[in-house]
């Protein structure tokens, strides 16, 4: 099933730190991998020259009746081993997609050759939800906030998630068991925030170069939940 991240609260990295397990992935599977995007924030991140159009947001507003085989008509290369579903552009007037559109959109992820990362970004509309909450393999991303804690508490997306990744900032009350014990998920791995990944997406190379804890953390988690073997992954 589809390896999915998310966040209850804004800023907290999600997208970036989903890019980077799909790479990991699409570097330690045969096969390759692909990243959903959700978000809209994927071509940027990975440095592509533009937004891909159409994209899944056309897909989901045809509802649950699209064809599967119209998602790998929509994938970009990012690199021989990673392709992109991205979000593309809604048209203005557009309603938001139903839960059923995420449920299929699940169905179809898990029935391809690849295995899937999805950055589900805030999870804000129904088929964001419903995706994760079909493939039961959701991963929390919070800062060590009161705010953020109080967010994911609250929202029922909690219950089908596999484990939290923590993204440490100086200065910050809350620990790594505060977390732990709020949200009563394992910590799967803990991303300290770090100026270098930030240069690495402006300047649009993430794609060719994550910055080396930003790739531990990557692999700890894709280990943590079985989508590579232990032992394998490990960054230089």
């Amino acid at each position: 099933m589809p390896l999915t991240f998310w966040s209850p609260k804004g800023g907290s990295g999600t997208s970036v730190f989903a890019a980077a397990c799909a790479l990991a992935l699409a570097r330690n599977r045969a096969g390759g991998a692909r990243l959903v995007d959700l978000a809209g924030d994927q071509p940027a991140i990975l440095g592509l020259p533009a937004d891909p159009e159409p994209g899944l947001s056309a897909w989901l507003a045809t509802g649950p009746e699209a064809p599967t085989d119209a998602l790998d008509r929509l994938a970009v290369e990012v690199s021989p081993s990673l392709d992109l579903l991205a979000a593309g552009r809604a048209e203005p007037d557009a309603p938001a997609p139903a839960a059923e559109a995420g449920a299929a959109l699940a169905a179809a992820l898990a029935a391809g050759e690849r295995p899937v990362v999805v950055d589900a970004g805030q999870a804000r509309d129904a088929a964001s939800r419903a995706l994760i909450e079909v493939a039961g393999s959701g991963v929390v991303v919070v800062h060590p906030c009161y705010l953020a804690l109080r967010r994911a508490v609250a929202s029922p997306l909690l219950a089908r998630c596999r484990g939290v990744v923590l993204v440490e900032e100086p200065g910050r009350a809350l620990t790594g068991r505060d977390v732990h014990d709020v949200l009563r998920l394992p910590v799967l791995a803990r991303v300290p925030m770090r100026a270098a990944t930030a240069r690495a997406v402006d300047a649009g190379v993430l794609a060719t170069r994550v910055p080396s804890e930003l790739a531990r953390a990557a692999s700890a988690v894709l280990r943590a939940v079985g989508a590579v073997p232990a032992g394998h992954g490990e960054a230089a």
